[in-house]
């Protein structure tokens, strides 16, 4: 359990600090023979900073839990 909030502690803090990234994929255009035209399409996926908050109060506190159940 305490392993457990400690991951989603440090996935929360990567969350606040990086909100987003992009990825590019290709996309076939026209193909007459071995004539091929591709363009590059790119993709933003994107999440407010306000969720990493939250998963880092989720993760202290299921830290924090175990620690107290333990003693």
């Amino acid at each position: 359990m305490k392993s457990a909030g400690i991951v989603i502690l440090i996935i929360g803090l990567i969350f606040m600090f990086y909100t987003g990234f992009n990825f590019v994929t290709k996309k076939k255009v026209v193909e007459i023979g071995n004539l091929e035209i591709t363009r590059d399409k790119n993709h933003f996926v994107t999440w407010s900073p306000i969720a990493g908050v939250i998963l880092i109060v989720i993760g202290g506190g299921l830290y924090f839990y175990a620690s107290k159940k333990e003693n």
